[in-house]
């Protein structure tokens, strides 16, 4: 008995072992590429950001970067000053020098240090800041004026209050020239011809995007203090007509970008509607009303589209939007629901099965939704993101959820997008950016090329592929969203004539881009294990002399390409070695310092597993989850989502 009960325990210890190690492998996946398929190119300008430094935007290797956001909806370029509205209580601040319009000759100064192009906002609202004689700050609800407020600026300038009396009203009597002064179409056109004189014209290396204002259906909120009703329908439709031809005839060949929108209810509202709503209920909205019910943003676009035709001349370059999740991203909340949370809200930028989990309740799908409106309302202008943000910057989860939208922008045909704003140079999510545009310290590039492909759910791994045209290597982004448990990962390469070895480049929780072990390219496949939570690129280069036929889709049409290209020093060639080097914010390091590379086992491999073993293991995973998982796995024929 106790021999048999020894071998019984044996059994079951081999057994449960067996069990753990089939339910490890049963998030296996394997996904196809068909290099050869339709492309669609991606815009470099979608990794563009917000008021990045000329360090940064070297170090990112980005293209474009804005000069946006609530100050600079009331930019004084005569006197240098912003004021900061609500988001510093209404005060009007000087940003330098009296030199006039010295901040932004600063800031497209840095962009151009660092090779980027900038994206400068014209003031649309009427008022601009006033600052005192002595260039001291002035506020727009002086406490000693208009009496005590339930917030100020305690510390710096404790006269300045929020607008808010203590009995909880709003204060509405106020002066908006107390620390504003007006501004009109004339005054921002002195903007515009500064700009021109300074740097050019856009055709001569000048200022190329003109941004018209930021969020105007907030400005009721944000900018009360000087304009304390919304804006219908048909004020912002004269406005940005009126500014954009401005523009255009003091720069013929620049690009007009606008209406730089909230969000969601920005997208479908007035600003006089989302006040009215909020006060009234929103069964009944007037301006909506008086419009034919239509969608706010649809309409204004149909609108400039007539005023184009009647001026002769595009008034319209870029349909642009802001959009931050509404669940609670948007912080710095890691909490496991909250990561698990923003694992899944990225798919509002593309998915039309995904309900938004916040307030929206509804199929969002940004990208596809911009699409549409601008083919159905004044089709060849682009589309872009120029806000947005899934916060946690500093965590592991910012970093999958940045890489994951930016993959998604490149393969939802979006022609621009700037992150609000540059994360700090030390965290992950600063270093998923530069996964994709610097990966290596030499500026080499995700592709740009973006082909079709599906994963079994996106919630989990989400991946992104696409062919440089600069040497026809194919690239893959693999995002690993799961907070525990590793996803081995078969890339199995169709049309696609691969060199011998794929670099694999990778950045996890330890907060550095790491290179991993190069991964053989073994029976048109490469395997790679992903860790919990981690970002990876796969630099598969093309043999020599390869060839891969495509068919590319630019702007609804398709075109018949043939990409050839060679390895280049930054994809590699050599099996199962490491460069032992790893880049840690802008720095690049190597040898036996810190964060050397310790060559990685599971990315050598390269070949298809045992068919054999996969079988036993499949077998195993059923048994072993009691089939309550079994159509994770596409071979056991789970429809899988496609991302294209």
């Amino acid at each position: 008995m106790p021999v048999r009960r020894s071998l019984l325990h044996a059994r079951l210890s081999t057994s449960a072992s067996l069990l753990l190690a089939a339910a490890a492998w049963c998030g296996a996946e394997t996904i196809t590429i068909d290099a050869g398929g339709t492309r669609r190119p991606i815009d470099p300008l979608v990794y563009g950001t917000n008021f990045a430094t000329a360090a940064q935007l070297a170090d990112l290797n980005c293209l474009v970067n804005r000069h946006g956001g609530n100050t600079t909806t009331r930019y004084n370029w005569q006197a240098n000053a912003s004021n900061h509205a609500q988001d510093w209580y209404f005060e009007s601040i000087p940003d330098g020098p009296a030199t006039p319009a010295a901040a932004i000759d600063g800031f497209i100064a840095d962009a151009r240090a660092g090779g980027a192009q900038p994206m400068i906002t014209v003031p649309m609202l009427g008022w601009v800041a006033k600052v005192g004689a002595g260039r001291q700050n002035l506020c727009s609800f002086s406490q000693a004026k208009y009496g005590q407020q339930t917030g100020n600026d305690w510390q710096w300038f404790p006269d300045a209050g929020n607008g808010v009396r203590v009995g909880g009203s709003l204060i509405t009597t106020n002066d908006p020239t107390d620390a504003n002064v007006p501004a009109d179409v004339a005054f921002q056109q002195g903007l515009v011809q500064h700009l021109v004189s300074r740097w050019g014209t856009s055709a001569q290396g000048g200022v190329r995007y003109y941004l018209l204002d930021n969020e105007h259906g907030l400005w009721q909120s944000t900018h009360r203090d000087v304009k304390p009703v919304g804006p219908t329908m048909d004020e912002i439709a004269q406005k940005m007509v009126a500014y954009a031809r401005m523009i255009k005839a003091a720069d013929p060949a620049a690009l007009v970008v606008g209406p730089e929108e909230w969000g969601w209810s920005g997208y479908l509202y007035s600003g006089y509607d989302q006040q009215w709503g909020s006060s009234h209920g929103w069964g009944n909205l007037p301006d909506r009303a008086q419009h034919g019910g239509m969608d706010y943003l649809p309409w204004l676009l149909g609108q400039i589209r007539q005023a184009s035709v009647s001026a002769g001349i595009r008034l319209l370059d870029v349909f642009t939007v802001h959009y931050y999740p509404q669940g609670g991203e948007y912080g710095d909340d890691v909490s496991t629901a909250m990561q698990e949370r923003r694992n899944r809200s990225t798919r509002s930028l593309w998915d039309p099965t995904y309900v938004d989990e916040s307030w929206i309740g509804t199929q969002v799908r940004l990208m596809p939704r911009l699409h549409d409106w601008v083919t159905q309302r004044y089709p060849g202008t682009r589309i872009g993101l120029t806000e947005y943000s899934w916060g946690a910057d500093a965590h592991i989860n910012g970093a999958t959820a940045q890489a994951d939208v930016l993959g998604i922008l490149g393969r939802e045909g979006c022609d621009i997008a700037t992150r609000w704003t540059t994360p700090a140079t030390n965290t992950p999510t600063y270093l998923a950016m530069k996964l994709y545009r610097n990966y290596d310290g030499a500026k080499s590039t995700f592709g740009d090329q973006s082909l079709s492909i599906a994963v079994v759910n996106p919630d989990r791994l989400s991946a992104f592929a696409s062919v440089r045209s600069s040497d026809g290597a194919l690239t893959v982004m693999l995002v690993q969203k799961q907070l525990s448990g590793a996803i081995p990962v078969t890339l199995a390469l169709d049309r696609f004539t691969a060199g011998t070895a794929a670099t694999v480049w990778q950045v996890t929780a330890t907060n550095r881009i790491d290179r991993r072990a190069d991964a053989a390219v073994s029976a048109s496949t490469v395997t790679v294990t992903l860790p919990p939570q981690s970002v990876t690129l796969v630099v598969i280069p093309a043999a020599a002399g390869g060839t891969t036929g495509s068919t590319t889709t630019t702007g609804g049409t398709t075109a018949g390409t043939t990409t050839s290209g060679s390895t280049s020093g930054a994809t590699g060639s050599t099996a199962g070695t490491s460069t032992g080097t790893s880049t840690t914010g802008g720095n690049t390091g190597s040898g036996s310092t810190t964060g050397t590379v310790v060559p990685s086992t599971d990315h050598g491999g390269g070949g298809k597993r045992s068919c054999g073993m996969g079988a036993w293991l499949a077998v195993l995973c059923v048994v072993a989850l009691g089939g309550a998982h079994r159509r994770r796995s596409r071979t056991d024929g789970c429809a899988p989502h496609q991302n294209q």
